[in-house]
């Protein structure tokens, strides 16, 4: 028989006066601050007391009602009952006197202010612990109103466009008495048209966070370009997956070539049954000869415009990226699209970064990291996160020259599966004891002996703030079938704890096996 938790008797006082709703509204004026938010999750959470709702957004005794923090769905019901309260208290004139509510955030942000009511946590928090206001960016220039209306822009679910163009309306009809500010962009497997609706109303330059995780070309990039050129407050820029050419143009393109050849093959099948002359079968080919000319010009051709428009879409992307001025984070996965192109991109950065993460980079070649690690806008780094990148017979000099101008400034430096080689890290081994302000080092998934991973943790043994290292396990443990052996294993273990003690430090180490599916990790540790 199972025990449940017997209701408090808060929740008990709630619910009794919730079933009076004109006693509950009645009751708002002289009810103490901390018991607002109990009621209003009570309320919250039945589908029968909106009125309720309305009446508490009036009297709320808060300078924020982060109501995000209490909807993991969009509910319209809810939302509604809400505004139409802030809407009376829009509306006059004169300020009652327990109005302290400055911010609606819509985020799903304040679920820290929700558990001091909720019971989550056994920890006594004061109820009259004032809540943090969210300001909107100093570069912004929209004078403060008297609200503010914090929504993320979250596209990662189809249903969002609705409750976003509700509250967007909703903000707009009351233009000068609400600020709606929008400060995360996420989109993914979503429209874009569906997204333009959105962006074409509101107001960029609030956006700092952008997050693109769509199999997109380059020239559905280059359109989202001209609102990304909007955003002037930008501040971290995330693209993964931005193809030259989608896969589902090249299976569509595919589909067709095979669907003609079919069609030609019947033909051919059909003409020759009805006449088998061989004056008409050289017609025929002929006529089939012809043909496929005019279809190869025809592909060439269409080909070309794409390139052409691809370069169009890319210079356009370019020409916006010159207009975002506060970028200091840049992240990207799988980046075909700068093949080639990367160091036109790394010209149009307009600040120096601080962080900088590429993933899944094999189509990067030499050149472009070449250029990658010379550019002079990443000689601020505070994190650099390179994985998949294609570094085999790579010279490592470009690198050991980034790092060695990073290095009063590196707080996170990760190069997993680059294909490294013991000589190249040995390269930058002298830069790394001087990187004092390191606090993550990794590099896993790379081809290194147990030689160099010694070195490795001496030349880093004087970095008191460095609290992740993740190495790869040494070449030495791996079979002819590239597997593990755990006898050769434990011996490495030992020899690594052997150093870490005779440099005597307390230091702990993971060694990470080749990814093969399922990555295994061992600790090494000296304490």
């Amino acid at each position: 028989m199972s025990m449940q938790t017997p209701p408090t008797l808060l929740e008990l006082a709630g619910k009794r006066l919730l079933r009076d709703q004109a006693s509950a509204i009645t009751a708002l004026e002289h009810l103490p601050a901390e018991l607002f938010p109990p009621l209003f999750i009570l309320a919250f959470h039945s589908r029968q007391h909106q009125e309720s709702l309305k009446a508490m957004a009036q009297a709320w005794p808060y300078p924020v009602l982060p109501l995000g923090g209490l909807m993991q769905r969009p509910q319209v019901k809810v939302l509604k009952a809400v505004l139409d309260g802030l809407d009376i208290l829009l509306a006059q004139e004169i300020r009652p006197r327990r109005w302290k509510l400055r911010v609606l955030d819509l985020r799903n942000l304040g679920a820290d202010f929700w558990r001091r009511w909720c019971g989550y946590s056994t920890q006594k928090h004061s109820p009259m612990v004032p809540v943090a206001v969210h300001r909107s960016s100093p570069n912004t220039e929209h004078p403060l109103a008297p609200m503010e209306v914090f929504l993320d822009l979250n596209f990662n679910e189809k249903d969002r466009y609705a409750f976003f163009m509700y509250v967007i309306q909703w903000a707009q009809q009351r233009e000068g008495l609400v600020h709606l500010c929008c400060k995360m962009l996420r989109i993914a497997e979503v429209p874009f048209q569906l997204v333009r609706k959105v962006l074409d109303v509101v107001k960029l330059d609030c956006i700092q966070e952008v997050e693109v995780n769509c199999i997109w070309n380059l020239p559905t990039l280059g359109k989202f370009a001209l609102y990304l050129g909007q955003m002037r407050n930008l501040q971290r820029l995330s693209l993964s997956h931005i193809q030259v050419l989608s896969e589902e143009d090249e299976d569509e393109n595919e589909e067709e070539n095979m669907e003609e050849e079919e069609e030609l093959e019947e033909e051919d099948q059909d003409m020759g049954e009805e006449d088998e002359s061989e004056g008409e079968d050289q017609e025929q080919e002929e006529e089939e000869q012809e043909w496929n000319e005019e279809e190869e010009w025809q592909r060439e051709e269409q080909e070309e415009q794409e390139e052409l428009e691809e370069q169009r879409a890319f210079s356009q992307f370019l020409s916006q990226m010159l207009r975002v001025q506060h970028l200091c984070e840049l992240d990207m996965d799988s980046p075909s699209f700068l093949r080639g192109r990367l160091d036109q991109m790394l010209r149009c950065l307009q600040t120096p970064l601080e962080k900088l993460t590429i993933t899944h980079c094999q189509s990067l070649t030499h050149s472009d990291l070449t250029h990658l690690f010379q550019c002079p806008n990443l000689r601020q780094l505070k994190s650099l996160r390179l994985y998949c990148a294609s570094l085999a017979e790579f010279s490592p000099e470009p690198l050991r020259a980034l790092l060695e101008a990073v290095a009063p400034t590196l707080q996170d430096l990760g190069l997993d599966n680059c294909a490294m080689v013991d000589s190249q890290v040995e390269v930058i081994l002298p830069v790394l004891r001087h990187c004092h302000q390191l606090i993550s080092l990794t590099f896993s998934e790379n081809c290194l002996s147990l030689a160099t991973v010694g070195k490795l943790l001496h030349h880093t043994a004087g970095l008191r703030s460095l609290e992740l290292e993740l190495y790869p396990v040494p070449l030495e443990c791996y079979t002819t079938q590239d597997t593990v052996n755990q006898e050769r294993l434990a011996l490495v273990r030992a020899e690594l704890t052997g150093i870490l003690r005779e440099l005597g430090q307390p230091r702990t180490i993971l060694l990470a096996t080749k990814h093969c599916g399922h990555r295994e990790y061992y600790d090494v540790t000296f304490s």
